[in-house]
């Protein structure tokens, strides 16, 4: 008996139905609140990352 022998459906295959209407995250559209929202914690990284070293010296 082989793993390919049993009737039960498989958890995690994929109907081609249900991926037809799969979108993925760069395709959805945003507003410009959440890209200001994004550079703005872009921002806070990038001075926490770079700007607590330098004032450590």
């Amino acid at each position: 008996m082989t793993a390919h022998d049993h009737d039960d459906e498989d958890p995690f295959d994929r109907h081609e139905e249900e991926t037809a209407n799969r979108v993925t995250a760069p395709m959805q559209p945003f507003t410009r609140q959440q890209a200001t929202t994004g550079g703005l914690i872009l921002l806070v990284g990038l001075l926490v990352v770079f700007g607590l070293p330098l004032i450590a010296l």
